[in-house]
């Protein structure tokens, strides 16, 4: 876009498997620029064009069936990741160990010590799994597996709460065992598989708003759950709200399960047929990538200017 040929040139031969594929990538990258085919100087002067114009509307007023699908995806699967009570579990561990039933401070210590070494563990887990396993098959088991955690911390808070007996030590063991499984199969899963599904399945054109959509939605269902979950469960009692949020995350994975198809190893062009694309938009689907592709060039050409 900035007539840099030179620098694109070496960029795409770093990222092509092939020289022919770059140069078949720099042809539709000149094409979609409006550069002459036959021009191969290293700068060249483009004349200034607009490729914004319309995203909100297209995103919100006008959106065809596959960008409205994607769009309810992205903003669905931040939803979801908080609202199934993340920031609930992780933030306020030490008063959720605590109801319990473990008072002293350096066994509450190290269980909360525990809930951050297990997040940050299970989320390098994650990053080995992602595309060998895939996201769809992480995603529902992760979400699996955090229903049946909320369900037994759930029935661990609501025994301890209800025992005249002082302690009961299996439902103490059990809400430590819960917590931290729920907190494993988050990390592995629904955690990283939310940003990164988010951020593959939108046309080029319309990726930085539609994100920024689902962080908002992400961010402000966090500030939500964060500010109101002590009010929760004085209303619900603690371990009704773990069974609330075992409810929600119940209802994500049917929408994850009936929603959202399997992104591992699928292309732009596949995204479209992905989520019902129409014929309209398949004549549109080249040019929307070669402009893509022009931006991807720009941002790491960029990028090596700056390092």
């Amino acid at each position: 876009m900035q007539g840099r040929l030179g620098d694109a040139r070496k960029v795409l031969i770093k990222t092509s498997d092939t020289p022919e594929e770059a140069e078949t990538r720099l042809s539709d990258i000149k094409d979609a620029a409006g550069i002459p085919e036959d021009c191969n100087d290293d700068v060249v002067t483009v004349s200034k064009k607009s490729h914004g114009e319309g995203v909100w509307k297209e995103l919100l007023i006008h959106p065809t069936p596959s960008v409205r699908k994607v769009l309810i995806c992205c903003i669905g699967i931040h939803f979801f990741q908080q609202s199934s009570g993340i920031d609930a579990v992780v933030l306020y561990s030490p008063r959720i160990f605590k109801k319990a039933g473990i008072t002293n401070n350096s066994r509450l210590l190290g269980a909360t010590v525990g809930v951050g070494f297990t997040k940050t563990l299970f989320i390098l887990v994650a990053t080995f799994w992602l595309d060998r396993v895939g996201r769809r098959p992480l995603l529902l088991s992760s979400v699996g597996g955090m229903i049946a955690s909320l369900a037994v911390l759930g029935t661990g808070l609501t025994v301890v709460e209800r025992s005249a007996e002082g302690t009961v030590m299996w439902a103490v063991a059990a809400c430590i065992a819960a917590v931290l499984a729920y907190v494993a199969f988050f990390s592995i899963g629904l955690g990283p598989i939310t940003w990164v599904y988010s951020s593959e399945i939108f046309p080029l054109r319309l990726r930085a708003q539609g994100t920024s959509m689902g962080v908002a939605v992400n961010r402000v269902t966090s500030g939500i759950l964060a500010m109101t979950f002590i009010s929760l469960y004085k209303a619900i009692t603690i371990g009704g709200s773990f069974y609330l949020f075992a409810g929600v995350a119940t209802i994500a994975w049917v929408f994850f399960f009936t929603y959202l198809p399997e992104t591992r190893g699928r292309t732009l062009e596949d995204m479209g047929s992905l989520f019902g694309k129409t014929s309209h938009e398949n004549q549109n689907s080249k040019e929307d990538d070669q402009l893509g592709q022009v931006g991807q060039v720009q941002l790491v050409t960029a990028n090596n200017g700056h390092m």
